[in-house]
């Protein structure tokens, strides 16, 4: 029987929970010929990697630092991808060809319609990071004003204003020292490292809206207590990770629907065994 693959490559991998959520889907989906690995790639690694790639190969998910990296290997970019430059699924076409896909956009707007968050005034967010960007586009979808984001540097700011320009979404900038504000934002999608939230765990407000956390390692953050204590609607990292690679599997299985549940709850499982 013809193995069929999958991987995650990133630098570092170690820690991915994508072999989890993916294999889950596999069992459940029955595809009892799919493998899905990790590969600890770096940008001078990956296109020696993807030129390796035999006809065995139906996809590749991508973290950090080859989103960019990837996309001059490709034969084609969707929009959404093109929107940010950032590619985290490739899809390897049973005619040669490798397609590059951004499914963290639309995983952002799938956590939340799942959690009844279809559409909001206003927005805040916590970086200007990567994933800043993917939060932008996917607030262009679901926030008709402003979005303020909290960033530390004016060069930082800038890049902001920019993606707002180009994704269409109206982007106000603050400096980090105001970003206690940022948690009266009806919906407020926090991008930043580990740690650096947990200084405004005290100022959320008595009534908070929905805050995204994009962290699931360590969790929950400070901040996500905090929010969760005062009752305010609350999404995590893992919320992100599952739906994005619900996406992930439907494309590369060219199976669907992909199990949502089974793979939450590997998640799950796995984030609860490792601590």
């Amino acid at each position: 029987m013809t193995r069929i693959r999958a991987a995650v490559l990133g630098s570092p991998i170690e820690h991915s929970l994508s072999p989890v959520l993916h294999r889950a889907a596999y069992r459940e989906l029955g595809l009892d010929d799919w493998s899905y690995d990790r590969f600890e790639i770096d940008e001078a690694a990956l296109p020696g990697f993807v030129a390796g790639l035999g006809p065995e190969w139906a996809g590749l998910s991508l973290t950090m630092p080859l989103k960019r990296a990837v996309i001059p290997l490709l034969d084609g970019v969707s929009d959404t991808a093109a929107s940010v430059e950032a590619v985290n699924t490739v899809v390897l076409t049973r005619d040669g060809r490798r397609l590059g896909d951004n499914t963290d956009i639309p995983g952002i707007v799938a956590a939340l319609h799942e959690r009844g968050v279809e559409k909001v005034p206003s927005a805040a967010v916590l970086g200007a990071g990567a994933t800043a960007s993917s939060a932008l586009a996917a607030l262009s979808r679901i926030c008709t004003g402003e979005v303020t984001a909290y960033v530390r540097s004016s060069a930082r700011a800038g890049e902001m204003r920019r993606w707002g320009e180009r994704l269409g979404v109206p982007v106000r900038t603050a400096d980090w020292s105001e970003a206690a504000a940022a948690l009266e934002a009806p919906l407020v999608i926090a991008t930043t490292p580990a740690g650096a939230t947990d200084e405004l765990a005290a100022a959320v407000p008595a009534a908070p809206g929905t805050l995204f956390d994009v962290l699931y390692d360590p969790w929950p953050t400070a901040l996500a207590a905090a929010w969760s204590q005062r009752g305010g609607k609350l999404l995590g990292g893992l919320d992100l990770l599952v739906h994005q690679a619900v996406l992930q599997v439907e494309q590369m299985t060219g199976r669907s629907p992909a199990p949502l549940e089974v793979m939450r709850r590997a998640g799950l499982a796995a984030l609860s065994g490792a601590h």
